[in-house]
């Protein structure tokens, strides 16, 4: 296929995309598979020519002053990768399969038009409704923290510290030019080609043999500043496939033990080939079953109790751009209600002097601050360890300068840190009475 043939059928998905509220990637791979002659490297630069207009949604409509997909393709080329007029207007030529030819309104907006005095939300990229909660949360900064959230994310990888160190897994990766991560100290980070394409990290044998595993730097910060030591009693409450669970088990150098739970049985199947992978042997997982209480026997007796919380996912529109316009107001409201369910649960098994953990991808001072404060109304035993304190006993002190500028807790996001968008609190219980 021609660069404008791309053009052409990222558009005709873009048209699907704006008739329903299915993710981006279900609609994608129907439209391959209807489409046989599109070969993988068409399929991999279509992919990347939706996310980046879903990336710029906002910005390209009004750039254009419309929102057809037509008008957010067009808008986004230019706002996403940067193309100049003509540019545009050779991959919008009307011959063979590209899409029709610029017309004259269109090609004035995209000489005069910019996005400089447009409202914030435009500014931003993200949903004029969650205008309002994006000030609470990040302040002047509400425009710009949405800028970085709809640039394209690198792959980063966490080194699996049961297998090996980072340094040997830079050599065994170096065809494909990973960085070291700024903030953790596992971290490996890839930034993906011009196309947008990372690595096929599954034909890697580092990947393979379980000395990496994906994981954004933000959530390896999360991990790490649960401040897990060897002999830990661990209570991952919301497992799913088991990221932060494998990171725990290479923080306790399979020392002690970890217990992998998850509300929805079903999330928890990945983890046992991962496992295996990583040669995790510290962990159990509890998978739910029926009325039976998996999780008795823990009662008062964890170190440590991490909610890996359900939220809007709001700090991770750089990997799912299509996410923030499914995002309704109702699911903000479900996913605390969640929360508050959660944290409620985790009273119950932690020991004395021990803590629980309260993590989401969300940059929403509701479901972060605010959902915490409440949980301390409410449980005076319980306090919120200052950020300082969090950031020593994980050995990353220089981590305390992403405190909450709310009063508890750290914020990690793309502007501030380069990372997806991410809240840790730690909340520590007194001393029994």
């Amino acid at each position: 296929m021609t660069p404008a043939a791309q053009v052409s059928a990222a558009i005709e998905i873009l048209e699907k995309l704006a008739d329903n509220r299915r993710p981006a990637g279900d609609v994608i791979k129907e439209w391959g598979l209807s489409h046989r002659f599109a070969g993988s490297k068409d399929r991999a630069a279509i992919s990347s020519l939706v996310f980046d207009a879903l990336r710029k949604r906002a910005s390209a409509a009004f750039l254009m002053g419309e929102s057809s997909a037509r008008a957010i393709m067009i808008g986004a080329l230019r706002e996403a990768r940067g193309l100049t007029v003509d540019l545009i207007a050779a991959l919008f030529s009307g011959e063979g399969h590209a899409p029709a030819p610029l017309t004259l309104q269109e090609r004035e907006r995209l000489e005069r038009q910019t996005i400089e005095d447009a409202p914030a939300h435009v500014r931003g990229d993200y949903p004029e409704w969650l205008s309002q909660k994006f000030e609470e949360s990040l302040g002047t900064a509400a425009a710009a923290e949405g800028a970085a959230l709809a640039t394209r994310a690198p792959v980063d990888l966490r080194v699996n510290l049961l297998k090996g160190s980072r340094g040997q897994a830079l050599e065994k990766l170096a065809h494909l030019d990973p960085k070291p991560t700024p903030l953790s100290p596992l971290g490996l980070r890839i930034f993906p080609g011009s196309d947008g394409r990372g690595p096929a990290l599954a034909a890697e044998t580092t990947y393979v043999k379980g000395l990496v595993e994906t994981q954004d730097e933000g959530s390896q910060l999360a991990s790490l500043l649960c401040g897990a030591e060897p002999g830990n009693q661990i209570l991952d409450l919301c497992a799913g496939g088991g990221g932060k669970t494998l990171a725990l088990a290479a923080q306790t150098h399979n020392r002690g033990q970890i217990y992998a739970y998850d509300g929805d049985g079903r999330r928890l199947m990945p983890i046992h080939e991962r496992l295996e992978r990583a040669g995790a042997r510290n962990v159990q997982v509890r998978a739910p079953r029926g009325k039976a209480d998996v999780l008795a026997d823990l009662e008062g007796r964890c170190d440590i109790v991490l909610i890996d919380a359900p939220c809007t996912g709001t700090g991770t529109w750089r990997r799912h751009p299509d996410a923030k316009w499914r995002l309704a107001s109702g699911a903000l409201e479900q996913r605390q209600k969640d929360q508050r369910e959660l944290l409620e649960k985790a009273v119950r098994f932690v020991k004395p002097k021990g803590r629980i953990v309260y993590v989401t991808c969300s940059l929403l001072k509701e479901e972060n601050e605010d959902q915490v404060s409440e949980f301390l109304r409410a449980h005076p035993a319980f306090s919120a360890l200052p950020a300082d304190e969090i950031a020593a006993k994980a050995g990353l002190q220089e981590l305390s300068r992403f405190g909450s500028p709310h009063g508890i807790g750290l914020r990690f996001s793309p502007l501030v840190s380069g990372t997806d968008g991410f809240f840790v609190a730690a909340l520590q219980k007194g001393d029994v009475v």
